[in-house]
């Protein structure tokens, strides 16, 4: 079975994320008002080849926890697609 795969990586919230700051001030400048909690992250999509959804699971847990996200300072949440 093939799976599409979605995972969204965000800095977990304990940890200040200066990137997300410098864009909410720079919105501000634009006179983008009311926007706050500005927070950046990563998207990661791909396809994967397994005999099982539970089989595809596994394996995007141990990429993420791996290689993809630094589980230290960022969280991550994935979905799994048949195609």
């Amino acid at each position: 079975m093939k799976f599409q795969v979605e995972i969204d990586i965000m800095p977990l919230d304990e940890i200040l994320d200066p990137q997300g700051k410098v864009v909410q001030r720079s919105l501000g400048n634009l006179d983008l008002k009311g926007i706050e909690g500005v927070r950046i992250g990563k998207h990661i999509n791909f396809k994967i080849e397994a005999e099982t959804k539970e089989a595809a699971s596994a394996t995007v847990e141990e990429a993420c926890k791996k290689l993809l996200a630094n589980v230290i300072v960022e969280k991550y949440e994935y979905t799994l697609t048949e195609v």
